[in-house]
Formats: structure tokens, C-alpha cells, sequence
């Protein structure tokens, strides 16, 4: 029986040029700029992901120090990325940045201005004040803007889906197959070509500032497609991460509160950061030091006791506090008033600085499949700066939109064959006996923030690949007798596979490098570690790892 009788349909069809999988700012950014490139658009999605919660956006406008330009913005990457970061990437990302800001600005995105030029803060890591913003925040200033172009333009929305398979013909990506769990309803989407914009690892953390529909299936997706994986060691901890009060735990603190003169103190009362940063203290150091650093002060004994330290928000200028909108909604709503009290905050995982190989123009070398955002991996190395995270995908979702929609005129690729779907959706279905993929995933979860966090040890990574293996196993036993099932068996299925390469990859990568930190192997070793680790699946299902040279 086929997995498209779960509620006795065969699945829709829709045909289109360019398919763009991702909801967040890459995705919206890549259809928009697709169809403006004349190609047709589908654009599908589960939810938004992170995107509705980014605050900033590098741009090297040099509206506030007319220094700034992209050549300073690409060696503030370089640097900020520890040397590992793909230049064509750092590139494409810093001189292509501007022409997509000039292009939103077209498009109605209410960027903040001070008098006839656009506000610039400064974020840690930044050579000089270069992330745009909106008050309410720009990720969703960004995604509202993108979201009422859509329909103006004919590009067709299709929101509540997840994407299960990528679809091929020969070495090709001819489309994918989406699921409406709701409806119980399978869609297959043939596709000249597709992008991947469906965003990072997801909470494979238990401290984790994710959104829940974010869970590492845009890397699965991309390796079982015949693509590879860059730099999975890499995962970035945000270090001001809210944990009092607790109606915003989780929430992101702003590191551009810092550059405003907010200071990080521990429980003594003691401005820490100049112990590790005597310059500066906490202003111009990249996120994933100021992390670590943040962690050492908690570990060595002097955070607070729920393991935290305070970012005193009541020094700042009240129009400056009151700028950060959401935030200080959010922390009033909560009980705590950033006016005259200060939240605490600790480090969580927040990004993938890996992920899918791509070119300049996001192509993966898999023939049809283009990769974007956090799905893809090279630009930020071994470190993102703040503001990246909106500065890539507002300017690579642009650049690789238009790319997708000129490889589409061009494709050769044979058309979507029945029997591929039906090798997707019976891909589906399984024997297996577990019935407990969420038990899974919180296995995995411990595991990983026990021995691939901040800091890493040889002998505890390799302890843990067993324990990994086996979570592989148990996801691979997962029942699918009913498709909430089969969906949870899938997500495990991915969640695990991810996991394992993080480990993998930490484990071979004896050396220390910006968020990778290994105790046993304190030190940056350039000759032998300047390069990418590079994972791809075999035909079997094995996977296969390899060294890569920086390009």
C-alpha cells in the first residue's frame, strides 16, 4: 500500500519554474526576486522559523562613519569567522548587501532613519555601525513587506506545509513532495529548479533559541539529493539569551544593547568582560568569544545561581531602551521592567554557521538544487557576526532568487515520472516497532548539550557516537502506522542524522576555532585546520567525509 492512501487521495500536482521551500526572510527574499526576474514562483512553507525575530541586518551603507564599505565588511567576516569563511561567499554576501537594502527600501520596507540618512547600530564584532533596523524589528518589517508583494506579483503561496522529499530524475532536483498534516493532504510540486530556504539545525539543544518549526530538514533534505555539508561543527551560541524573567526565557537580548553601554556584571556586581577583553570589555568582540566568555565567568563559579549573569539594561538612555520595542514589551509583559531592573541571561544555541555547500550564486552541484540562509554554509566560517544572520539572507536570498530563475529557463532536466513520487511516499512507510520519537529526540537533545556545546572534549565526543548510532537505529525502528507518525518518524530520522555529523565533525577537528572550542585542543592550528570538513551520503546511505580547501 502506498503512503498516499493515509486518507484515500492520491496527491495534488502543481508545476512551476522555480520552487522556493522556506518561509522565513532567504525564502521570501528568493520568490520575490525570482518572479521579478520573469521566472513563474511557487513559494512554500510550515511557518516563518526564526525570521519574525531578527532585530538587525548588516548593511556597509556608511550612513553613521562614511569608513564603512563593503571591503571593511568582508574583512570584518573574514576576521570575525576565524579565516575559515568561503571568500566567494563573503564576497557575493558584502558587495551585493547594499544593491538588495536599495531594493527593499523600493519595495516599502520601513527602514529607521535619523534625519535624510537610515540608522546604523553598532553590533559586537562590526568594525563600525552598520545594522539597519526597524523598531518592531526588521525580520518582520521584511517578511509583512515580501508577504503583500507576493500576490501583486503572481506568485503563488502555499502556507501549513512541510516538505518531506526532494524529488529527482537521473542526478536532477525535478520538484519536492509537501505534506498538509492537518488535511492529511500530499502535494507534489514539479520544479525547473529549487531553492532551499527552510533554515538551520533546529533544537537539537535543550537551550535552544529556535522556533519549533525549524528541525534540521533542510540538511537531511540536502544530503539524501546528493549534496554535501560544510562546517557542522560550527554551531553558534548566542550569549544573550534570556532566562529571567521567565515569561522571556528564551528571548534574544540585542548585542546591540551592548554597543549602546549596557554592561554584562555577574553576581558580585563585577563588569566582567574587561577580564577577558581588557580593551574594549563588551563592545567589539565577535558573538562566539563573548559566549564562551560568558560561560567561563558561570562555570568558574561567579553567575548567578540559576546560572546567568546580568545585562544591566537600567544605564541606558531612556530613548535608546525604549528603541528596542519588542524587547521591552516583552520584559514588562513578564514582570520585570528593563527601566529599573535587569534580566539575566545565559548562552543557547543559536545558529549553524554550516551547512549546504553552495556557490556564490547558491547552486549546491546538484543539478536543479539552489541553497540559501541558514540552509547553506561557507559565508560566516567559524563565527557569524551580529547582523548577519539578517544581512545573509535579506541579500543571498535576493542574489540567489534571481540566479534559480535564470538556471530555470536553462533546465534540461526530464520531467517529474510517477513512479519517483511513488518511491517518495512509500519511503514513507516502515515497519518498524518504536513508538516514541519524541523520547528520541530528547535523548538527543541531552546529548548534544553534554558534549558538543560550548566547550568540547576528545574523549566525550567519541563516547557519544555510540549513544548516536544507536538514536539513528531507534528513529530508523520508529512505527508508521498513521501519518502523525510517519511525520515524527521522519523528523527524528533528520534530527538524529544532524546530530551525529555536528559530533563527527567536532571530534575530528582537533583544534580550537572560533565557536568550535575543544579543552583538549586549546589551540588554532592554521596548517592543519584551515580548511572545511566536508560530509556526503553514499548510494548505501553511508556517510562519507572528506577535508576541503578553503576557496
Amino acid at each position: 500500500m502506498t503512503a498516499a492512501t493515509w486518507n484515500g487521495a492520491a496527491p495534488e500536482r502543481m508545476a512551476t519554474d522555480v520552487l522556493v521551500l522556506g518561509g522565513g526572510i532567504a525564502g521570501c527574499r528568493a520568490a520575490v526576486a525570482a518572479r521579478e526576474a520573469g521566472a513563474r514562483v511557487v513559494h512554500a512553507y510550515l511557518a516563518r522559523g526564526a525570521s519574525p525575530y531578527v532585530i538587525g541586518a548588516n548593511v556597509p551603507l556608511g550612513a553613521v562613519d562614511p569608513k564603512d564599505s563593503p571591503a571593511i565588511y568582508a574583512e570584518d567576516m573574514i576576521e570575525g569567522g576565524y579565516h575559515i569563511n568561503d571568500r566567494r561567499l563573503v564576497e557575493a554576501l558584502a558587495y551585493g548587501a547594499v544593491a538588495s537594502f536599495e531594493d527593499l527600501v523600493r519595495l516599502g520596507v520601513p527602514f529607521t532613519k535619523n534625519g535624510d540618512r537610515f540608522a546604523q547600530r553598532h553590533l559586537s564584532g562590526n568594525t563600525y555601525p552598520r545594522s539597519v533596523y526597524v523598531p518592531e524589528g526588521v525580520g518582520r518589517a521584511v517578511i509583512d513587506t515580501l508577504a503583500r508583494r507576493a500576490p501583486e506579483i503572481g506568485i503563488d503561496t502555499i502556507t501549513g506545509h512541510r516538505v518531506l522529499s526532494l524529488l529527482k530524475e537521473g542526478e536532477a532536483v525535478v520538484g519536492a513532495l509537501l505534506v498538509d498534516a492537518k488535511r492529511g493532504a500530499f502535494l507534489v510540486i514539479e520544479a525547473k529548479t529549487v531553492v532551499l530556504a527552510m533554515g538551520g539545525i533546529g533544537r537539537l539543544y535543550d537551550d535552544s533559541t529556535y522556533p519549533v518549526d525549524v528541525a534540521a530538514d533542510a540538511y537531511a533534505l540536502a544530503l539524501e539529493a546528493g549534496a554535501s555539508l560544510i562546517d557542522m561543527e560550527f554551531v553558534q551560541f548566542e550569549p544573550l539569551v534570556t532566562v529571567h524573567p521567565d515569561g522571556a526565557r528564551g528571548m534574544e537580548m540585542p548585542t546591540a544593547m551592548l554597543g549602546d553601554g549596557a554592561p554584562l556584571l555577574n553576581a558580585e556586581g563585577e563588569r566582567f568582560m574587561f577580564r577577558y577583553n581588557p580593551e574594549h570589555g563588551e563592545k567589539r568582540i565577535e558573538k562566539a568569544r563573548m559566549s564562551l566568555c560568558i560561560q567561563q565567568e558561570i562555570d568558574e563559579g561567579r553567575g548567578f545561581p540559576d546560572g546567568t549573569v546580568k545585562l544591566d539594561t537600567t544605564v541606558l538612555p531612556s530613548a535608546t531602551l525604549e528603541s528596542y520595542v519588542n524587547h521591552c514589551k516583552r520584559l514588562r509583559a513578564s514582570g520585570l521592567d528593563p527601566a529599573t531592573d535587569c534580566p539575566r541571561v545565559r548562552p543557547a544555541a543559536h545558529s549553524e554557521m554550516g551547512g549546504v555547500f553552495i556557490t556564490e550564486t547558491g547552486a549546491t552541484g546538484v543539478p536543479g538544487l539552489f541553497a540559501c540562509g541558514e540552509a547553506s554554509g561557507g559565508i560566516h566560517g567559524a563565527s557569524r557576526l551580529a547582523g548577519n544572520g539578517g544581512g545573509e539572507t535579506m541579500a543571498m536570498g535576493w542574489l540567489v532568487g534571481r540566479a534559480a530563475a535564470a538556471a530555470s529557463g536553462a533546465n534540461d532536466a526530464p520531467p517529474l515520472s510517477a513512479a519517483s513520487v511513488t518511491t517518495a511516499l512509500d519511503a514513507l512507510h516502515g515497519d518498524g516497532r518504536g513508538t516514541d520519537g519524541e523520547a528520541i529526540k530528547a535523548d538527543l537533545r541531552r546529548t548534544m548539550s553534554e558534549v558538543a556545546g560550548l566547550y568540547r572534549e576528545g574523549p566525550a565526543l567519541e563516547a557519544a557516537l555510540p549513544r548516536l548510532d544507536a538514536l539513528r537505529k531507534a528513529s530508523a525502528d520508529l512505527a508508521t502506522h498513521d501519518l502523525d507518525a510517519a511525520l515524527v518518524a521522519r523528523s527524528a530520522r533528520n534530527m538524529t542524522l544532524i546530530g551525529d555529523l555536528i559530533v563527527r565533525a567536532a571530534l575530528l577537528r582537533e583544534e580550537s576555532r572560533g565557536a568550535h572550542q575543544r579543552r583538549d585542543h586549546p589551540k588554532t592550528d592554521d596548517a592543519e585546520w584551515r580548511r572545511h570538513i566536508r560530509f556526503g551520503l553514499a548510494s548505501d546511505g553511508t556517510v562519507e567525509v572528506g577535508r576541503e580547501a578553503i576557496q
